[in-house]
């Protein structure tokens, strides 16, 4: 495609095939469409055997040449995998199992009448069946990142094409200049996305101007997610690769660059097999190499594997791991768009970042900047997990309550336990107490309660989360990923968790917390990079908003959580227990032996716990079915 228009043909050919399954009434040579979720989250629960097997299926049924199947990405309600969507209907078959297809083509792709018992119950109304975007789980986000995902077959560059891909890039580099690409994203007021929020436009507007004359810049991209619980990034390349090189081209051509590097980790297999096969199509339809769309402006993208350290999700060692060298930051200044990857002037975004870009291009800048609030602009994706009944991703307006993102998206705590805080930002966030359940979420109101945006990882906790255990587990995280560098970040870290070790085991002291308190701040204000500065988010969240808990721990040597097992006791209720004996079969320790006492009305003497042995393996409360075993 060396023109616009050769590129418009593609799409006018593609996009009613594609705007069956977001319309449903447009025409296609397929009478319907049938899309299977290919992400990490249905691949690991077997979509591919679905695909497999739902094709053999169709050949026999002879729907071969009257169904289309297709492998897109992740549709966002990850419990619920392996995920199957039928259109024009578009009724949502969920945690599909391989013995169901039979019955699912014969009676709903052959007879037309879908299998209501194998359809997400939320879909099954008495008066039928309803649209996904009138569900809980669907109706309240606004997907601009995640359009294309689960939309598209990722795979396939016409398809990206078919939903206005590329046309963006042909757009800026036709009919506007650098300076109006870059006052465009100004305009909008995106910020980055990968956690600390920069306007993504300053960035761009640096880097093309700080070195007007350099011989070389760089557009790199930070796909190197390593946040615990964190899917984002990840699942918009597996799902719409294209975007992210079609962003990467515009701002290439922004701030005067020829080469981008995707910096993405080893650990995402599908996401780097498919931007391998994006790139090979994006080269061979002239949308990366040499004069693109018959212009003088030439860019290509390569891709680097990370080996997973956390560090190299910062800017600055992540540019010297591209270089080959061992992922450690810079001191700054100066900063990237100065001196970035091999000294030239640099940009960096984030996945995330990057998605937005070519709708920002296409729709203007008053289209995005309408959207969320007056400092934080556009949408967010998050990652919902931990004690969550919908775990999935979400993309919703800046500024959406905290309390919608979890009650109403995410369908609330499971088993009726009561919401305790979530933990925004990973292990560079904090935790976000019930007081501030109502707090609309964007940049600055987190910052304010001692938390963080992040990359957009959402871990939620419950009433039985104990707050001192999860600021030791995001620490523990953070003292093994340092990278050494600096003595702050490497010695003060361990010494960090050292307390808070010594406090989970009821050896600590009133002095231990403000020990750990004082820590916190001086490794804040002086490690190097960005992975030691906010290592004590989490820490100093919890003191701020649970400080109960860690007085509960030292002062009364317990765990009001019942999660330190070094605080806990286990306790045998004699008149409970029956004296079957299995919890002393289960227990690994030999801890539990019979008493001489026979309860009322029971005809085995009752078990008891020697507390000296028990090793607390919570092993013999699993396998009581009296709930005579209880935890202190």
């Amino acid at each position: 495609m060396k023109t616009l228009e050769e590129l418009k043909a593609v799409r006018e050919k593609m996009e009613s095939e594609v705007a069956l399954r977001t319309h449903g009434n447009a025409s296609s040579k397929y009478e319907r469409h049938v899309l299977v979720c290919g992400g990490t989250g249905c691949t690991s629960s077997g979509s591919a055997q679905i695909i497999d097997t739902l094709t053999s299926e169709l050949a026999k049924q002879g729907l071969t040449d009257k169904v289309q199947v297709v492998k897109t990405g992740c549709f966002g309600l990850c419990a619920l995998g392996p995920i199957m969507i039928v259109y024009p209907e578009g009724t949502f078959y969920s945690m599909v199992k391989i013995e169901e297809i039979p019955r699912i083509v014969e009676e709903h792709l052959l007879g037309g009448n879908p299998v209501k018992e194998f359809l997400y119950k939320e879909t099954v109304t008495d008066e039928g069946i309803k649209a996904l975007d009138e569900t809980a789980f669907y109706k309240k986000q606004h997907r601009v990142a995640l359009r294309n995902c689960g939309v598209i077959n990722p795979e396939c560059i016409n398809e990206y094409i078919g939903r206005g891909g590329y046309e963006a890039l042909g757009k800026v580099l036709t009919s506007m200049n650098q300076d109006e690409v870059i006052q465009t994203i100004l305009d909008s007021g995106l910020r980055g996305r990968g956690g600390g929020g920069f306007p993504t436009g300053m960035k761009w507007k640096l880097a093309k101007n700080i070195v007007p004359n350099a011989d070389m810049k760089y557009v790199c991209c930070n796909a190197d997610e390593g946040d615990p619980g964190a899917f984002m990034d990840r699942s918009v390349l597996e799902g719409d690769p294209h975007v992210v090189l079609e962003a990467m081209s515009i701002a290439g051509y922004a701030i005067g660059a020829k080469q981008g590097y995707i910096y993405v980790r080893a650990e995402y297999p599908i996401a780097v097999e498919r931007l391998e096969i994006a790139i090979k199509q994006a080269r061979e339809a002239g949308m990366l190499g040499k004069n693109i769309f018959g212009t003088d402006f030439s860019f290509d993208i390569d891709l680097r594997l990370g080996a997973g350290a956390f560090v190299c999700g910062e800017e600055t060692a992540l540019m010297t791991s591209i270089e080959g060298n061992r992922g450690e930051p810079r001191p700054r200044p100066p900063f990237p768009a100065e001196k970035g990857l091999f000294q030239k002037p640099t940009i960096l975004n984030n996945v995330e970042t990057y998605a937005n870009i070519p709708q920002i291009i296409l729709k203007g800048a008053d289209w995005f900047a309408s959207m969320g609030t007056e400092k934080s602009k556009g949408t967010k994706v998050f990652a919902l997990g931990g004690k969550i009944n919908n775990t999935g991703l979400v993309e919703v307006p800046m500024g959406t309550t905290l309390r919608t993102v979890i009650e109403e998206i995410g369908g609330g705590i499971p088993n009726g336990k009561k919401f305790k805080a979530a933990q925004t930002g990973g292990p560079s966030g904090g935790c976000i107490p019930a007081e501030h359940f109502d707090i609309p979420i964007d940049y600055d109101n987190l910052i304010g309660i001692g938390s963080m945006m992040g990359s957009g990882g959402l871990i939620v906790m419950d009433e039985d989360n104990c707050m001192v255990d999860i600021a030791k587990f995001f620490l523990e995280f953070t003292v093994d990923e340092s990278c050494g560098k600096c003595t702050p970040c490497r010695v003060g870290t361990k010494r960090m968790y050292e307390i808070l070790d010594k406090i989970t085991r009821g050896n600590g002291t009133l002095e231990d917390i403000d020990k750990l308190e004082q820590l916190c701040y001086h490794i804040k204000a002086n490690s190097l990079c960005g992975l030691g500065q906010t290592a004590p988010n989490p820490v100093l969240s919890t003191l701020r908003y649970f400080r109960d808990e860690y007085i509960a721990h030292v002062v009364d040597k317990k765990c009001p959580a019942g999660v330190c097992k070094h605080l806990l006791r286990f306790e045998i209720e004699r008149d409970k227990c029956i004296g079957c004996g299995m919890c002393a079969k289960q227990c690994p320790a030999s801890a539990i032996t019979r008493t001489d006492y026979v309860a009322p009305g029971k005809k085995l003497a009752a078990m008891q716990i020697d507390s000296e042995k028990c090793v607390k393996c919570g092993a013999c409360i699993a396998s009581c079915k009296f709930n005579a075993i209880i935890k202190k």
